[in-house]
């Protein structure tokens, strides 16, 4: 039985991820004229990384420096990283433009993506690094049922890879249309064979250092348009937002809560699921592998907290300045048949979504708009990298070397077989990305997210920190979260009305985590009490051994040779 549900895991992750993926919905977009300033300053950031790619595969020699850059990473380093990774298009372009069109209300999203991280330092962080190796899974199978819960965790990895992937894909071929003029089949098949290059010949090596550069490119780009706002209206935050009040056409409202998610268990849905979805994030979880010890993980955490929360600030005073710039200015936006009239949220040239891409244009002229172009495609090629990894790692690590091969494999045959699947993960998001191109997709980081908080989340909570949590429990938890977070965004609105074209949606919320997530907790800790075989016995009773190493890092791998 217990094989027969690790097998049903196992063939949702498959099944799951070409019927549900999409992504951030930028809408219909026409080609725009090509833009060289851009295509110069990325063609120098994908010149520069790939020659870093080079070296890293010349000093790639054993699984630990694939999968973990041998824990040699320093904590300064790392927490770069993890921001590189966390920053996605996203954020600095959906927040920005969030904010743009609802005002004070965009914070939630930036709020939420925040709060996250203190439970990662907390609870996490630390014993992560103690009690694993290369994945999350080796975690939460420390004292459980290899087979069963490394099926489970693949399962989770592989579903919020494919889901997170996908919407980066889309968003990649949308994105670059707009900024460089290049066709969206181009501009994802670019993406995707980029990505490829940086995860099947780099490995985390490469692809920590892409995302400390893009880290520092996007920080630094995001610094300078906030300063160039705040220094048009003297360095006061009360003159920028007293003139986005009188331009917006909400008014007043915009300085003001509840415009955006209006239904209060909406909102605070939302929340949980960007808080503990962070948490169960498997290629951010990827990343405390890197550093050499739980001190270097913790301090890592510390730094990126600091760094992402730094952002979130940037991107709040870059969409007010879009609404104190850009809204009074015709040339940003879609003229009616008049030549004069335009509205001033839907006919923004690109949509809300090129909110900062425009003010770049306004503060700095083509060349920062070509760097901030080069930088938005740069973040995207950062976080789909990051994926990659984590999803080639569930299934050559996890499903490959422990649950087929059961350890009784070589670590050659295991990265090359990591490096394979970076690959086919990259060809089958070039294809898919290509399918959804045109379809509504603007349900799907959130469902990342809340299958990460309702899945992955509760079974590495709970195999760490509950002494009574056996592999029954775990694994049908696990599975109980994973269904009913996909199950919910399916019939929700998002998905049931707009997509599938239903009347009415069966499921009322667009956020289904405040459901899903109870429900995967619940399930692991009444499974587990009542299950009384030998093998739960003996699971409860190494939960003491465990304790140790997760707190002290006794026995905890070593960091290696560079």
């Amino acid at each position: 039985m217990i094989r027969l549900l690790s097998l049903l895991a196992a063939g949702l992750a498959l099944g799951a991820a070409p019927a549900l993926a999409a992504g951030p919905d930028l809408g219909q977009v026409q080609q725009s004229a090509t833009n060289w300033p851009a295509i110069g300053m990325f063609l120098f950031f994908v010149l520069f990384t790939l020659g870093i790619t080079y070296r890293a595969a010349k000093g790639s020699k054993s699984a630990a420096d694939f999968y973990a850059a041998g824990g040699g990473i320093s904590a300064g380093t790392n927490s770069l990283a993890i921001a590189g990774d966390y920053m996605s298009a996203a954020s600095f372009l959906g927040i920005s433009g969030l904010v743009y069109t609802s005002g004070f209300d965009g914070l939630i999203y930036s709020t939420g993506f925040l709060v996250g991280w203190p439970i990662v330092l907390f609870l996490i962080a630390e014993r992560l690094r103690n009690l694993g190796k290369f994945t999350f899974a080796d975690v939460a199978s420390f004292r459980l049922d290899q087979t069963s819960i490394r099926i489970i965790s693949a399962t989770g990895t592989l579903v919020v890879v494919a889901f997170y992937l996908i919407a980066q894909m889309v968003g990649a071929g949308k994105l670059i249309q707009l900024l460089f003029g290049l066709p969206y089949l181009y501009a994802v098949v670019l993406v995707g064979a980029l990505m490829i290059i940086y995860v099947a010949f780099g490995g985390m090596k490469a692809t920590t250092w892409v995302q400390v550069i893009k880290a520092c490119l996007l920080l630094g780009g995001a610094t300078f348009m906030a300063g160039a706002v705040l220094y048009r209206y003297g360095f006061s935050p009360e003159k920028l937002f007293a003139t986005a009040v009188q331009t917006h056409p909400k008014g007043d409202s915009i300085m003001a809560p509840g415009g955006l998610v209006t239904n209060p268990i909406d909102s605070i849905s939302l929340g949980v699921g960007l808080m503990f979805g962070t948490a169960g994030l498997p290629h951010i979880l990827m990343r405390f592998f890197t550093v050499s010890d739980a001190q270097a993980a913790r301090k890592s955490v510390f730094y990126a907290t600091g760094l992402i929360g730094y952002f979130y600030i940037l991107t709040f005073i870059i969409g007010f300045g879009g609404i104190a710039l850009l809204m009074s200015d015709p040339s940003y936006f879609k003229l009616g048949a008049d030549g004069t009239t335009y509205d001033k949220i839907k006919d923004m040239i690109g949509g809300t979504n090129m909110v900062a891409v425009n003010l770049a244009n306004a503060i700095g002229g083509p060349y920062f708009l070509g760097f901030i172009s080069a930088v938005a495609f740069a973040t995207i090629l950062a976080v789909v990298a990051g994926l990659t990894l984590a999803g080639a790692s569930a299934i050559s690590h996890d499903l490959y070397a422990q649950v087929f091969a059961r350890g009784r494999t070589t670590e050659k045959a295991e990265v090359n077989l990591s490096k394979a699947s970076a690959v086919g993960i990259g060809i089958v998001a070039i294809v898919l990305g290509y399918i959804f191109e045109n379809q509504n997709v603007a349900f799907m980081v959130g469902l990342a997210f809340s299958v990460a908080a309702s899945c992955n989340f509760p079974v590495l909570a709970m195999s760490i920190l509950w002494r009574g949590t056996t592999t029954w429990g775990a694994l049908i938890g696990g599975l109980v979260g994973l269904v009913a977070a996909v199950t919910m965004v399916v019939l929700s609105d998002a998905v049931w009305v707009k997509t599938f074209g239903h009347p009415v949606a069966l499921f009322p919320y667009a956020n289904p985590a405040l459901f899903s997530m109870p429900l995967a907790f619940v399930t692991i800790w009444v499974v587990s009490t009542i299950d009384r075989t030998r093998r739960g016995n003996r699971e409860r009773a190494a939960f003491d051994a465990q304790y140790v190493r997760s707190e002290t890092g006794i026995g905890a791998a070593e960091a290696h040779a560079h």
